[in-house]
């Protein structure tokens, strides 16, 4: 099968196909892990702003797939002042580049980001989030 025809019938989902896809991705992670995150929202967006990129040092908005934004529970008091929502954005773009060169799933990919990007935020190993991913079914 040839690179073409290997693309020919796909498309690529819309940034509410994709939120979909999020949210089932969100709902197959271990409870425990669902629960540590608190009221975690997670966004969808084509790219990174140009300000998240720069402060980032990252030059072209391919290279982020995804984010975590807000404080880990293990640094939150009650005494803080509100803030917004901690938030994990997805960018849809950079990750649809990521599966259209590789053999993964779109679903696995969504999954790894999601998990990486919360575990990495909460100080996971790598171990610790392959185990999670490894638990995650469908």
């Amino acid at each position: 099968m040839t690179e073409r025809s290997k693309w020919q019938d796909k498309h690529a989902p819309s940034l509410a196909e994709f939120e979909l896809m999020a949210a089932a991705a969100w709902d197959r992670l271990p409870g425990a892990f669902r629960k540590m995150c608190g009221d975690l929202i997670i966004r969808v967006e084509d790219f990174a702003i140009d300000e998240t990129l720069d402060e980032l040092g990252i030059e072209s908005p391919f290279d982020l797939m995804g984010l975590y934004q807000g404080v880990s529970l293990d640094k939150k008091s009650v005494s803080d002042v509100t803030r917004e929502p901690d938030m994990v954005f997805l960018y849809r773009r950079a990750i649809l580049d990521y599966w259209a060169d590789g053999d993964e799933t779109l679903g696995e990919i969504v999954t790894h980001v999601l998990v990486h990007e919360i575990g990495h935020h909460f100080g996971f190993t790598d171990a610790d989030m392959e185990e999670i991913e490894g638990s995650v079914t469908g």
